[in-house]
C-alpha cells in the first residue's frame, strides 16, 4: 500500500520560512516524479513544483519561482519543499504527489498558514 505522509506545515509570519517533507512508503520511490501542489480555501488544487525521478530537473509555478526549492533524497524516500520569503497568498494545504504514467498518488496534506 502506497503512503505519502507530509509534515512541516504550520503558522509563520510573512517573510518567514518553512520546510515541508513528504515521506513515501510502499512504492519504488526513485521511479516516481515527485511534486507539491497546494489548495487554498475555496480554490482548486494547483501545481507548485516537481522534481524528476533522477533529481536532475525541477520545475516551478511562476508564483513561487525564486522563493521555493524542491529537492529529494531517494535513499530516504523523501521529497522536500523549502519555502522562503513566504507571503499570505501562500496560505494553503500543501499536498505531496508521486507520479508515473497512469499512476498518481497523493498524501493527506499539511496546512501552511502565513500571517501578514
Amino acid at each position: 500500500q502506497v503512503q505519502l505522509v507530509e509534515s512541516g506545515g504550520g503558522l509563520v509570519q510573512a517573510g518567514g520560512s518553512l520546510r515541508l517533507s513528504c515521506a513515501g512508503s510502499g512504492l519504488t520511490f526513485s521511479r516516481y516524479d515527485m511534486g507539491w501542489y497546494r489548495q487554498a480555501p475555496g480554490k482548486e488544487r494547483k501545481f507548485v513544483a516537481v522534481i524528476r525521478r533522477s533529481g536532475d530537473s525541477t520545475y516551478y509555478a511562476d508564483s513561487v519561482k525564486g522563493r521555493f526549492t524542491i529537492s529529494r533524497d531517494n535513499a530516504k524516500y523523501t521529497v522536500y519543499l523549502q519555502m522562503n520569503s513566504l507571503k499570505p497568498e501562500d496560505t494553503a494545504i500543501y499536498y505531496c504527489n508521486a507520479h508515473i504514467p497512469a499512476y498518481d498518488y497523493w498524501g493527506q496534506g499539511t496546512q501552511v498558514t502565513v500571517s501578514s
